[in-house]
């Protein structure tokens, strides 16, 4: 029988890593207290942190427990195709070291907001960090609360513990030791996820006879799958949609968002923060390709058995958790390790976005409208920390209340972060009246399309499911009889989730330029 529970040694190991995370931040605050440390020193390491470490935090600070939790079930219902990311993501390291990073520390920021002001006025710079902290706060508490319920859901794990938990040690190592600590903790994080990721690979090798076994059942299911070269946009997964959205999409992330810009001018030099970034692509190389793999023996484990078709779990958030239940029932401590694994993800993306949002408050806020001292300004940037810390935890709290209406809310602030976080139309568009319409349009269109998709999804691809939901679906199928009618524009909302980030910065971009072309 499979565990319902976590066992005390699993909690002894949980508890072990929280602790040591805390502990972190406890070691940096006495160490930089005795230095006298400024608000340089508490927001960018004194920009004197080396690229190894900061490379390993810039992997794990958006692998978050989502991501930990969802690839393997993405790869467990459509199959490999996801992998390709990574290729999407080598040319966003390439782009972002060789043209954002040179221009960051030349221009000597700290905000990468600071450069809309520089560009066009102080209002749209107020604008955007506005829309940067609002969406950190709603994402940093979706992190929070989405792995916290997948575990409380399958394990027994408490859900307000669990959230809590991440929440106040986030708060308490971030606000001692500034991004020291967060940095440092990341690099213990990433230890954590990588023996959490390595046991469930090679035990779940070992239960199925081995990792030939398990390629040979995904290859019978159709999971796996690498040369899906479809030029049709409806489709979820292709190499195409992939390389030019996921490319447009994390590009978002690496090139211009303050929690990564802000690990980048903690280097020594823009030589140290470009090699950063390359080594950071190895990073993610190891994690998602780890993530992938989890996904195929998560499939050959449950291919004639689907624990989603039998009800044994209510989401596929819930299939490696219950997986890890069942494979390490005879080993007391290492479910408390795939635990620890998840949650290292949550913390790390915590941590980095409460610490960036304590630093464009000061930079962009409170800085440019008073003298205050050095001194003051850190202690003001530690109070705001744990500001950001209470409202996210309070955020997890209303992700809680808001059930279904919640993949609708975070899908839809994903598509506004889109046109407003890509600062490279901004770099393009000459005027502010061009930047501001083109921003609308990109906005409108992309939430247009996002609702339409909700009404006409895109093709499923080269999706199956196991025999259980198979069944279901086929004998419904049978019963149709009527198909509706579909009018033309469903093909235009069907189009794959993975190009909503082209379609907002292009509609951004071409409006904006033909106004300011125009005005």
């Amino acid at each position: 029988a499979v565990p319902t529970e976590l066992s005390t040694a699993d909690y002894a190991v949980f508890g072990v890593t929280l602790g040591f995370s805390a502990a972190i931040g406890i070691f940096y605050a006495i160490k930089d207290w005795r230095s006298r440390e400024g608000t340089e020193e508490y927001l960018l390491g004194g920009r004197n942190l080396g690229m190894i470490p900061v490379s390993l935090s810039l992997s794990v600070s958006f692998m978050s427990a989502v991501t930990v939790l969802g690839t393997p079930a993405e790869v467990y219902i459509y199959g490999t195709m996801y992998w390709w990311f990574l290729l999407a993501m080598l040319i966003v390291a390439v782009v972002t070291s060789e043209l954002y990073i040179p221009m960051f520390y030349k221009m000597g920021i700290s905000s990468t907001y600071e450069y809309l002001e520089k560009r066009f006025n102080r209002p749209v710079r107020i604008l955007a960090t506005v829309t940067f902290i609002l969406e950190t706060i709603f994402y940093v508490g979706i992190v929070i609360y989405a792995p916290s319920l997948a575990l409380s859901a399958v394990t027994g794990f408490d859900l307000w513990t669990a959230v809590m938990s991440t929440g106040i040690v986030c708060t308490f190592y971030t606000t001692l030791g500034g991004i020291k600590a967060v940095i440092w903790t990341d690099v213990f994080q990433a230890v954590v996820m990588l023996c959490g990721f390595l046991a469930v690979t090679i035990r779940g090798s070992i239960v199925l006879g081995g990792y030939e076994k398990v390629w040979q059942i995904c290859e019978e299911g159709g999971r796996i799958d690498f040369l899906h070269f479809d030029l049709d946009p409806r489709y979820r997964h292709t190499f195409w949609s992939i390389i030019v959205g996921g490319t447009f999409l994390w590009l978002g992330v690496y090139a211009v968002s303050q929690s990564q810009v802000q690990r980048y001018l903690c280097c020594r030099s823009v030589k140290q923060a470009k090699g950063a970034i390359y080594l950071n692509w190895l990073g993610l190389v190891v994690i998602i390709s780890l993530s992938v793999i989890n996904g195929t023996i998560l499939y050959a484990f449950y291919h004639d058995c689907d624990p989603l078709g039998t009800g044994k779990v209510g989401a596929t958030d819930q299939l490696l958790p219950y997986m890890a239940l069942e494979l390490f029932k005879d080993y007391p401590g290492v479910t408390g390790l795939v635990v620890s694994c998840i949650f290292s993800g949550s913390l790390s993306t915590v941590s980095s976005g409460i610490n960036a949002m304590s630093c464009v408050t000061v930079e962009d806020f409170i800085k440019p409208v008073t003298k205050w001292s050095d001194t003051t300004y850190t202690w003001v940037s530690k109070g705001s920390v744990i500001i950001y810390g209470g409202l996210c935890i309070a955020m997890a709290y209303l992700a809680s209340q808001l059930g279904g209406v919640l993949e609708a809310a975070l899908s839809i602030l994903g598509l506004v972060g889109g046109p407003l976080g890509n600062k490279t139309v901004y770099i393009c568009v000459g005027k502010i009246f061009g930047a501001f319409v083109g921003l609308l349009s990109g906005l409108a269109v992309s939430i247009w399309v996002y609702v339409g998709s909700k009404t006409y999804p895109p093709a499923a691809d080269n999706a199956t499911v196991p025999s259980t939901i198979a069944l279901n679906m086929s004998t419904a199928m049978m019963t149709t009889t009527v198909a509706p009618e579909i009018p033309a524009i469903a093909d235009f909302y069907s189009i794959s989730y993975v190009y909503y980030s082209c379609i907002g910065v292009g509609t951004t971009l071409v409006i904006g330029l033909l106004l300011s072309l125009l005005t």
